[in-house]
């Protein structure tokens, strides 16, 4: 199955895959767990949540958040994971050092993450999609040492790639050398992504220090890309549930998410999200 096509039809009275996002609430609908929820949907797989922050928010910016406390987001997690268990399992925004070290804790106890069954996807949702940090530096460290080393995979963005390991990308060498030191970290798969660069391709590179794959695909001229980090890690958590490897996972993600950006639409008076309304219409 593609994310790039109709997922594979589940009959009814029959449970589809499942997948559980650890990230926080965007009242605005377009990144966040709003975002995972609509992206599992429209990939065929069944979404479940465990939420660490509620944020207000609109298309113009974050105004201010509270954050969940930790023994809550790790019961959200323990709750849905005995009971409806979890084909694949994705963070987001994590907020706090806490929440993330009780978070990496409570999934090596549910046996969530590499060297396990279920695959693990770590958006590291440490800089907004203006480069701005997002996350004190414990909460970093937190992520370098306690998140990234339970990671199947980690998908950041070049502003995260540089917060997490100083690595200024602007080549292709300097990308597999980013990767290099996020692999230095403990994940098992690194994709470092080029949204965020600048040129006419937007070039990723997926890597497990041995594998070297690049994504390469179309820079659509938009202003509204609100919610792709998010959407592009949740559809690769997607299909890691349907039961895709990591290499195809991330292709599949990679059509999808440039399928979303090409159909973005304009919301509220500032960034509008990315769509997977095209599933939809390609449907109808």
């Amino acid at each position: 199955m593609s994310t790039g096509d109709r997922p594979d039809a589940v009959g009814a009275g029959v449970a589809p895959p499942t997948a559980l996002t650890i990230a926080g609430s965007d009242s605005g609908g377009g990144a966040g767990i709003q975002a995972d929820l609509r992206t599992f949907f429209a990939c065929g797989v069944h979404g479940m949540t465990a939420v660490t922050a509620v944020t207000v928010q609109n298309s113009l910016g974050v105004e201010d958040f509270a954050e969940v406390p930790s023994n809550i987001v790790t019961a959200q997690i323990r709750a849905v994971t005995a009971d409806m268990g979890a084909g694949a399992a994705k963070t987001g925004m994590l907020a706090t050092a806490e929440i993330i070290t009780a978070v990496a804790k409570t999934l090596g106890d549910v046996g969530i993450g590499r060297d396990t069954a279920v695959p693990f996807v770590v958006d590291p949702v440490a800089a907004s999609m203006h480069g701005d940090p997002l996350l004190r530096e414990e909460a970093l460290e937190a992520i370098r040492t306690e998140l990234l080393p339970r990671a199947t995979l980690v998908t950041p963005n070049l502003d995260e790639v540089r917060m997490l390991t100083g690595v200024e990308v602007t080549d292709a060498e300097s990308r597999r050398a980013a990767a290099e030191a996020l692999l230095a970290l403990g994940p098992q798969w690194v994709l470092v992504k080029g949204g965020h660069d600048s040129g006419p391709r937007c070039v990723d590179l997926l890597s497990d220090g041995t594998a070297h794959l690049e994504f390469d695909g179309p820079r659509r001229d938009t202003p509204h890309t609100h919610g792709g980090g998010d959407t592009l890690a949740s559809a690769v958590t997607a299909s890691l549930a349907r039961g895709a490897d990591v290499p195809a996972a991330v292709e599949e993600g990679k059509r999808f998410i440039e399928r979303c950006v090409a159909e973005a639409y304009p919301l509220g008076g500032g960034i509008g999200p990315v769509s997977p309304f095209w599933r939809l219409a390609d449907e109808a």
